[in-house]
């Protein structure tokens, strides 16, 4: 059985199901106040809650059309494709795009269903995890040489990291992230966004580490905490002193920070596959997070469940047209 999941007196039993904090009730709830449409579903057995899926809608601008995302759920089972596949056309959706937190080695085998591999996937395939049940001494003993130099480098240079999960820490890192943006000439979400998430997730999911040099920040993480597993989504450094090695440091300390909470693994939520090249514009953060011993990682790629075929083909030409501009403007 599947059901519409509305009331909050269901989050604690929602949560304890959900597979990624993009599945969570809270960030649900961040969305919606960033004026996206969200929708709950549990797929039950009997009166077991066995799943659990949250989908935002997203609107074209033109027709009337909409595009439904299910980021990091579960696989949806046989039964729930039949349930989303009746919604998206009951709801005016031209496709649903479902990136499962799943690796790459599942199987599944769903037929009679319009499923096909996501052109255009949001998330990276790979990400490099951290078995955090390790002693500390194993943590350090499994890292690159590098980084284990760097991390004691900034340790005798006196860089100082503290958790600053609070209005002062999320100030710090919005401008640390927004330089850093600037720098790389990254844009994403707003600054309003960025509030948003913070506030719907604080004193729970999400969390701040900052290092700081002769009191100053060089380096920033926002860090989310969810069911036994610690991420890493959101990161932000200063141009300045860079020779001090902080965010070196800071990412140790973040690691202690994880198996202080319990976590028992460490995504670092995006990265290159193994074999990478070095000119890739990727190649800096994958070395970087590679560093601490961590495994590589490939996830099940994105999966359309496409609701209307013509108007789905429409979207990708459109989409390719509009990359091929950007790139070349």
């Amino acid at each position: 059985m599947i059901k519409l999941i509305e009331e909050s007196i269901e989050k604690q039993e929602f949560n304890k199901i959900a597979t990624h904090p993009l599945q969570s009730w809270e960030w649900g709830q961040a969305r919606t106040k960033t004026g996206i449409r969200v929708v709950r579903w549990g797929e039950f057995d009997k009166d077991k809650l066995v799943a659990t899926y949250q989908m935002t809608i997203h609107p074209l601008g033109v027709g009337g059309f909409l595009i439904g995302y299910l980021p990091r759920s579960a696989f949806p089972s046989k039964k729930m494709l039949e349930y989303l596949y009746d919604f998206g056309k009951k709801n005016n959706l031209i496709f649903i795009k479902i990136e499962p937190y799943i690796p790459a080695n599942f199987k599944f085998q769903i037929s009679n269903f319009k499923l096909v591999k996501s052109p255009h996937p949001l998330f990276p395939i790979w990400t490099q995890v951290l078995d955090l049940t390790q002693s500390e001494e194993s943590l350090l003993k499994n890292m690159k040489q590098k980084t284990r130099y760097n991390i004691r480098l900034a340790q005798k240079k006196g860089v100082v990291v503290k958790e600053m999960s609070n209005s002062e820490g999320f100030e710090i890192f919005q401008k640390l992230y927004f330089d850093t943006c600037k720098r790389q000439k990254y844009f994403g979400h707003s600054k309003k966004y960025h509030e948003i998430v913070w506030d719907s997730l604080k004193n729970n999911i999400a969390h701040i580490l900052i290092a700081f040099y002769n009191n100053k920040p060089l380096a920033v993480y926002e860090l989310f905490y969810f069911n036994d597993i610690f991420y890493y989504p959101y990161g932000g450094t200063s141009n300045e002193d860079r020779n001090v090695m902080a965010a070196n440091l800071l990412m140790w300390e973040a690691i202690l920070l994880g198996r202080k909470l319990g976590a028992k693994k460490f995504d670092m939520w995006g990265s290159l596959p193994p074999q990478y090249d070095q000119n890739n514009p990727w190649a800096g953060f994958t070395r970087f997070k590679e560093g601490y011993g961590t495994t590589f990682v490939e996830m099940i790629h994105g999966q359309d469940l496409i609701i209307s075929p013509f108007l789905y083909s429409l979207y990708n030409i459109l989409y390719k047209a509009r990359q091929f501009y950007l790139n070349f403007r």
